[in-house]
């Protein structure tokens, strides 16, 4: 018996369109259904404005825009992941929450340039699990220092 200790990295999984990404569940600060969104005007076309959380204004980003897929109408299953970024709440709206895992850092290889039609830059990985393909996003690299300087002041409106 190997004396390799396997880290375990537990991840909320989540779906845009047919693939399942994963985000670590120490990012994720909670998961919200949909609720009405208050446009903010004069933000970037992914930002779709902000909503009052228990008292705490938090801009919500669409992620599919974000990430160049397809937008789609948000129904029942649609949810509001609430994740934390350079010390402040964003939610990102994705077409389902589909559970929380461990996924072995075994199983994890680096991304390949581009995954369906997500762009590498946002990766951190893939996971083969089973008959699944997890891909692994990098919330830092999801939005730009710059990008997230506007959404400090969307949130301070």
């Amino acid at each position: 018996m190997s004396n390799e200790l396997v880290t375990e990295n537990k991840v909320i999984v989540f779906q845009l369109k047919d693939e399942e990404f994963a985000v670590s569940v120490q990012q994720v600060g909670g998961i919200e259904r949909m609720v009405t969104i208050t446009r903010v005007p004069n933000t970037a076309d992914f930002v779709k404005g902000v909503i009052n959380l228990r008292g705490v204004v938090t801009p919500i980003i669409d992620l599919r825009t974000r990430l160049g897929i397809e937008e789609s109408p948000y129904n029942e299953s649609t949810r509001i992941i609430i994740v934390n970024l350079e010390e402040m709440e964003v939610g990102l709206i994705v077409d389902a929450a589909n559970d929380v895992m461990d996924i072995p850092s075994t199983v994890i290889e680096p991304a390949p340039e581009v995954i369906g039609a997500v762009n590498a830059d946002y990766i951190d990985g893939v996971a083969k699990l089973d008959n699944r393909l997890l891909i692994l996003l990098d919330l830092k690299k999801v939005l730009t220092n710059e990008e997230i300087g506007e959404l400090k002041m969307v949130e301070g409106q």
